[in-house]
């Protein structure tokens, strides 16, 4: 009787590999240690070459590994029977997210032409596993989990969706089908769709995913037409199709990641059939909670549709000061053509930085609430002559005046008092130029670079030169002067958002002065059209930028405990923005 355990036991797994050592070429054991690396590496061919039945192993081996879906991590250890017919052992351990699946099978060796093979049977798989029959893995996740609001209103569930594909082998069906499928979704054309199939060799492309009060409205006419197929499906969706947010594009994944982490699951021997035959292992699942988020959607939704009434691209991020919570980002669709610019376009934010410029000041000593400042029509500062819009004159005027009716050449004077970095430093104390890390979401917040020539401090004293601000940055610029100190944005409940800057207090003389002139500014300065909602503060901008024939229109400011900022991108003045804001705020302060 010939001895080859020794010699096996010393090429065992180290660290949960095969060992490196070298065997004589036709050994028994180079040929388990070979076929148990081959499976381990999920080369199903490799692994079908060591067997004395290739075209057998290969299919049995094959639909293993498309019926678990990952790749398993094997072991091998082997002892000598007899003389004639070596036997061993293959240790197969499937790794399943936080468990694993452990078991034993036998091997026989055989000798043939003075090669050593793995006698094929299926049980070299699994002991269970018989000829025809294969392994099937399946999760057991709670799909159902909702992602809720603030308030615990469903926010995002998940419902049936169908997926209307189009062949390439009918491509001339383009035109019919963006023609039936604008009854729902008006921005659909051919050159769309024959776009999907430029640049790879796909069989076919999905062109849309209905939910079901979608599919009810086309599905006679779009089953109708030569190459479109439809497939059934569940995803999650906003609550109502009428829902939508770039700050609900993350959610998905954080769902996901919540219902990973409590699913069940199963490893079964099936048939032919898929029926199972016998139960290798199962994990039972986990309770879900739900994903609770700050956003609100009742805000959602008035903000939402005050977007929509702007033909431009417009935006509306807001705030809960008080915590952080984001809770409506809202862009209608021509802001959407540029991406989530809401949460990480950069603007320049125009007049609107004022509200930074003078809180700067103010905690410079530069200037006092009292102080009379003087307000010409233009002024030449550092060798830039600076106008007021229209050129409007008001001579020497109480600062909370020049502040309320937005007098550029009041602010590049006092900008022009401060050290390079003070507003950069001021900014990062509102938010500005922080960089922060919201799970769900990607944000920009701004960037405020110091001032390297006193033209260029007078330029960003008055939001233009290199100062630019996202809608998001600029809304929680708002929210950080209602609070008082930096506010710290999130959007998830549990989940932590880190950032670059420890959040830093903002002076109570200077935050109650900014709120009395932003105050003024909507009584009896430049947004006198919103002076009939209760309570609200705030600071118009127009924005130059490019050729300034259409500059940018903001409005930013704070009503209760609520902070927002309302873009209007080429808006020409600040009254679209001003208007959009109507409509968010009058039907909340109802």
């Amino acid at each position: 009787m010939r001895r080859w355990w020794a010699l096996l036991s010393a090429c065992a797994v180290i660290a949960g590999t095969v060992s490196g050592c070298f065997l004589s070429s036709g050994s028994p054991e180079q040929a388990l240690r070979s076929f148990a690396a081959a499976l381990q590496k999920g080369d199903a061919a490799g692994a079908a070459a060591l067997t004395d039945d290739p075209a057998a192993a290969s299919t049995a081996i094959a639909a293993m590994f498309d019926g678990m879906g990952t790749t398993p991590k094997l072991s091998v250890t082997g002892s000598l029977v007899d003389d004639k017919e070596v036997s061993g052992t293959l240790g197969h351990r499937w790794q399943i997210r936080d468990r694993s699946v452990e078991y034993q099978t036998s091997v026989a060796l055989v000798e043939s032409d003075s090669e050593w093979r793995v006698r094929w049977q299926p049980s070299v798989l699994h002991r269970q596993l018989r000829a025809g029959e294969s392994f099937s893995y399946s999760d057991d996740r709670a799909y159902r989990t909702p992602v809720l609001d603030a308030d615990g209103r469903p926010l995002m569930t998940w419902q049936p969706v169908t997926l209307v594909s189009l062949s390439r082998a009918q491509l001339n069906s383009a035109d019919a089908l963006a023609r039936a499928l604008r009854t729902v979704e008006p921005g659909m054309t051919a050159a769309g769709i024959r776009a999907n199939f430029e640049g790879n060799d796909a069989a076919q492309h999905t062109v849309i995913r209905l939910r079901e009060s979608d599919l009810g409205r086309v599905e006679r006419t779009v089953r109708d037409i030569p190459g479109v197929t439809l497939a059934e499906q569940g995803a999650l969706l906003s609550a109502t199709k009428a829902l939508h947010s770039p700050a609900m594009s993350g959610l998905e994944d954080i769902w996901r990641t919540a219902i990973d982490a409590t699913a069940g699951w199963s490893v079964q021997i099936v048939d032919a059939e898929g029926t199972s035959t016998h139960l290798v292992d199962s994990a039972q699942p986990r309770p879900t909670p739900p994903v609770r988020t700050t956003l609100d959607r009742d805000i959602q939704t008035r903000a939402q549709l005050a977007v929509d009434s702007e033909r431009r691209a417009a935006m509306i991020v807001a705030l809960e000061p008080s915590t952080g919570s984001i809770v409506a980002v809202a862009q209608n669709d021509a802001a959407d053509k540029s991406g989530s610019v809401s949460l990480s376009g950069l603007y320049p934010p125009g007049s609107t930085f004022k509200t930074i410029t003078t809180a700067a000041a103010l905690d410079a000593d530069a200037v006092r609430v009292g102080s009379q400042v003087p307000c010409p029509g233009r002024a030449t500062i550092e060798g830039r002559t600076i106008p007021n819009e229209d050129d409007f004159d008001l001579g020497t005027v109480p600062l909370p005046t020049a502040f309320a009716r937005s007098c550029n050449t009041t602010m590049g004077a006092l900008a022009n008092k401060l050290s390079d970095d003070a507003l950069t430093t001021m900014a990062r104390r509102f938010g500005i130029g922080a960089d922060y890390t919201v799970p769900g979401l990607t944000t920009v917040t701004g960037s405020v670079p110091r001032a390297d020539s006193p033209a260029l401090r007078v330029e960003n004293g008055i939001g233009q030169g290199t100062v630019t601000v996202s809608p998001f940055g600029l809304a929680l610029a708002e929210a950080s002067l209602a609070r008082g100190e930096t506010v710290v944005p999130r959007l998830v409940h549990d989940q932590r958002t880190t950032g670059d800057v420890e959040p830093q207090q903002i002076s109570a003389d200077v935050t109650r002065a900014l709120r009395s002139m932003m105050r003024d500014t909507v009584t009896r300065g430049t947004a006198t059209a919103l002076r009939d909602i209760p309570g609200l503060g705030g600071k118009t901008g127009t924005a130059e930028f490019g050729d300034n024939k259409n500059p940018h229109g903001w409005f930013a400011g704070i009503v209760g405990d609520l902070a927002f900022a309302t873009l209007v991108v080429g808006g020409g003045s600040s009254a679209p923005a001003v208007e959009v804001t109507g409509e968010f705020l009058r039907p909340l302060s109802e």
